[in-house]
């Protein structure tokens, strides 16, 4: 989940980030055919007020018909060369079938996710492939707001508007799972409770930076200090990833402020 900011363009990308998203875009239209691809477009960090020192490199792509498995795992094998590594950013990358984003319905579904998170498996051979996955609704919110297109036409000519009562739901149903990834991913998380929080709240998708100054001046101030801690590194402001005690009940506030919010506007 990223006051709604407007797209940047390709001027968020430094020269560097700006080449490689150039060549993601090649090797995607290389691996998924020339012909298959009808659009890709730049959503996250780089279109929600810059890329920071934390942040991935995010994509999605629409194409015309189902990807093979085959395609599939080309493609997995060179993200796996071209994500992270020595002073490369990590790369998400979402693929999704026209036909099962337009028309709208919930819950969307996705037909390729390749994502750091995700390199142990894709290392052992897993390649992921067609599933539903409600998270697709806060990232087509996202693309649309962003109206980044790096390969085809403006993405309102190929995704429909998500509903608000969709994107509410959605990112309050990957709490469960969010939240299970605390411990090996705490920065991610509660920035992104941050966001998820600030979207129920304010309708806004912010960057998880200025979304983590709203909530830090909503919590109280004994849960303040993880979510202060993680907003630093996420900055490039500190660089030593240090955590407490206090990180679990950081967590837990506003996960119960995200489900009081939810629950009082669904009344």
């Amino acid at each position: 989940m990223r006051t709604a900011d407007q797209g940047t363009g390709g001027r968020a990308y430094a020269r560097r980030d700006r080449d490689r998203t150039d060549h993601l875009v090649t090797s995607v239209r290389r691996h998924l055919g020339h012909g298959a691809v009808l659009g890709v477009y730049a959503h996250g960090s780089a279109t929600l007020g810059g890329l920071r020192p934390h942040s991935d490199l995010d994509l999605l792509v629409v194409v015309r018909n189902p990807t093979t498995h085959a395609r599939r795992a080309a493609l997995t094998e060179e993200l796996l060369t071209v994500s992270q590594g020595a002073g490369r950013r990590p790369v998400e990358l979402l693929v999704v079938v026209h036909g099962d984003i337009r028309p709208w319905r919930y819950p969307p579904r996705r037909d390729y996710l390749y994502g750091e998170w995700l390199r142990a498996a894709h290392e052992r051979g897993h390649v992921p492939g067609p599933e539903d996955d409600p998270d697709l609704a806060p990232l087509l919110t996202m693309v649309l707001r962003a109206d980044t297109p790096l390969h085809g036409p403006p993405p309102a000519a190929l995704l429909d508007p998500v509903p608000h009562t969709d994107l509410r739901r959605a990112i309050v149903a990957g709490l469960p799972e969010l939240t299970a990834e605390l411990e090996p991913d705490t920065r991610n998380v509660l920035l992104t409770l941050a966001r998820i929080w600030s979207t129920l709240v304010t309708g806004g998708i912010r960057s998880k930076d200025a979304a983590a100054d709203w909530a830090l001046a909503r919590l109280p101030a004994g849960y303040r200090e993880p979510l202060a801690h993680a907003r630093a590194v996420y900055l490039g402001h500190e660089h030593d990833e240090h955590w407490d005690e206090g990180v679990r009940p950081c967590a837990d506030h506003m996960v119960r402020a995200i489900r009081e919010t939810y629950g009082e506007a669904a009344e």
